[in-house]
C-alpha cells in the first residue's frame, strides 16, 4: 500500500504541477461562471464551485505532502552521505535534522560564531556576494 500511495502521489503531485493542469482548472472555473446567469447565481451554483475546490483542496494536501516528505528524506540522505564521503565534514551532523528547533538553533549559533564574520571561511561567500 505504501508504494502504492507513493507513486500514486508523486504521479499526481507532477501532474498538476504542469501548466495544462493550471488552464484545466482555469476551464473549470471560467465554464462555472459563465453559467451563473443560466442558474440566476443561485446558491446551489455557488455550492458547486465552494465544495469542488474544497474537497480538491483537501486531497492534495495530504498528496503533496506525502511528496515533499519523499522529496526532503531523499535529499536529506543525500547530504548523509556527502558529509560521511567528504574526510574533514563533521560525520556528527548527520541525523541533525532529527533534533528540536532549539538544538538546531544552538548548532547554527556555533557554526556562526565559529566560522561567520572575521574568518577565513567567510572570504569565498564575500567574493562571492560582490559578483551579484
Amino acid at each position: 500500500m505504501d508504494h502504492f500511495f507513493s507513486r500514486f502521489a508523486q504521479n499526481v503531485s507532477m501532474l498538476v504541477g504542469r501548466p495544462e493542469a493550471f488552464l484545466v482548472a482555469l476551464a473549470i472555473v471560467l465554464i462555472w461562471s459563465l453559467t451563473g446567469p443560466i442558474f440566476q447565481w443561485s446558491d446551489t451554483w455557488q455550492l458547486i464551485i465552494n465544495t469542488g475546490t474544497t474537497i480538491v483542496t483537501f486531497l492534495m494536501v495530504f498528496l503533496i505532502q506525502n511528496a515533499q516528505n519523499r522529496d526532503a528524506s531523499a535529499i536529506q540522505a543525500k547530504l548523509d552521505e556527502l558529509i560521511r564521503a567528504t574526510e574533514p565534514a563533521h560525520n556528527e551532523f548527520i541525523g541533525i535534522e532529527h533534533l528540536t528547533e532549539q538544538e538546531l538553533e544552538g548548532i547554527r549559533k556555533f557554526l556562526e560564531d565559529t566560522y561567520g564574520e572575521g574568518t577565513p571561511y567567510q572570504a569565498p561567500v564575500k567574493r562571492l556576494l560582490k559578483r551579484r
